[in-house]
């Protein structure tokens, strides 16, 4: 819209100064697209702005440095490099926000960005400008894939899609810092993950209305059914031509899997659901502990949070005090309970997940 909002931060320097393993926590920002601040001022004019010190700006100038920022991380913002990013047809799709440039033989005191680092990062905005759009290509066509499953799901929102990507993401990065999964694993996982986390649910487009949409309790016929969509969304990606589809494929099929090994589908052919390994009632043997995908046990947590706290026609949201517990409890028989444990050390996390995609009020249906 007319905004410009902070989706992503980076400081080495505050980062060395907390546990190893734990992330910054930061609010979402978000600022006004016009020529108050400086990067609104980049962003409105389409000008590289690159100021020695943001607390020595010259009046003449149109923007100006909200020390409010410095204040609630606890830095100190001297020079700054902003510069904006726009596609080839002159889309704006952010900026490159730079600040402190640091000369490594001379301490921490940061010193102004020269010309060449203008060229630099122009350079850099220009690739990141390119990642950008082929990014929200993908995003564009993923969100088309849920909104398609939300025609048949009222359930299956936008915000329920991003939100169990967000826990999935956080749980994944405590626990691949954890068991020390190289950085750059890490980042190449992270993007498969998101996506594959957004698509858990996608094979509930095959199951009929008359249970998906079913306000009761099911049949156990109906329910059998119902536990098909795990299978039934694997078998898109089972041709697999990329890690994403690898990802996609076992987060789809094991996400309803239990720690004990009471979940579902168990031991199946994701192609056809045919059983593979059938326990004593000649039902698939549910997989169980570490059998099942790290990746499934991540999103199971996910998912089954934010199906707590979220309203659906047959209950009410669940306060966060009370989702708590119950996760708690499950600890050891749904859910693995080392990374339950890490679920709550993160805990500050997910909160920012569920704020940054809160569910949006219909002004036809909610009260004001």
């Amino acid at each position: 819209g007319n905004e410009l909002a902070f989706m992503h931060a980076q400081n080495d320097t505050k980062q060395r100064e907390l546990p190893q393993g734990q992330k910054l926590v930061y609010r979402m920002f978000t600022v006004p697209i016009n020529t108050k601040s400086i990067a609104g001022y980049a962003a409105v004019t389409g000008e590289t702005v690159n100021i020695p010190d943001v607390y020595d700006i010259p009046q003449q100038r149109d923007y100006g440095f909200d020390p409010s920022y410095d204040v609630l991380s606890g830095y100190c913002s001297r020079s700054m490099l902003v510069i904006p990013l726009k596609s080839s047809s002159d889309q704006l799709l952010g900026v490159i926000q730079i600040i402190n440039k640091i000369d490594r033989s001379q301490a921490t005191t940061p010193i102004p960005f020269d010309y060449d680092d203008e060229l630099l990062v122009s350079h850099f905005a220009s690739n990141a400008t390119a990642a950008l759009q082929r990014a929200q290509m993908t995003r564009a066509i993923l969100l088309r894939m849920i909104q398609m499953a939300e025609l048949r799901d009222p359930e299956e929102t936008g915000p329920h899609a991003n939100r169990v990507a967000g826990y999935s993401l956080e749980l994944y990065e405590a626990w691949a810092t954890r068991v020390g999964t190289e950085r750059k694993e890490i980042e190449r996982t992270r993007d498969s993950l998101r996506m594959a986390a957004m698509l858990h649910d996608v094979g509930k487009v095959a199951i009929p209305d008359t249970i998906l949409k079913k306000p009761g309790r099911f049949t156990s016929e109906e329910y059998a059914i119902m536990k098909t969509h795990t299978w039934q969304g694997a078998r898109l990606f089972v041709d697999k031509e990329s890690g994403f589809d690898e990802l996609a494929c076992t987060v789809a099929l094991t996400h309803h899997e239990n720690w004990d090994g009471s979940g579902y589908p168990g031991y199946v052919d994701p192609k056809t659901g045919a059983v593979e390994r059938a326990g004593p009632d000649g039902n698939a043997l549910g997989k169980q502990g570490n059998d099942i995908s790290i990746f499934g046990r991540i999103v199971s947590i996910a998912d089954v949070y934010d199906a707590l706290i979220s309203s659906r026609v047959y209950k009410q949201a669940w306060s966060e005090d009370d989702a708590l517990r119950e996760m708690k409890s499950m600890a050891g028989t749904k859910f693995d309970p080392r990374l339950i444990k890490l679920f709550f050390q993160i805990l500050p996390n997910i909160r920012t997940i569920t704020e940054k995609y809160a569910n949006k009020p219909n002004p036809t249906t909610d009260p004001a």
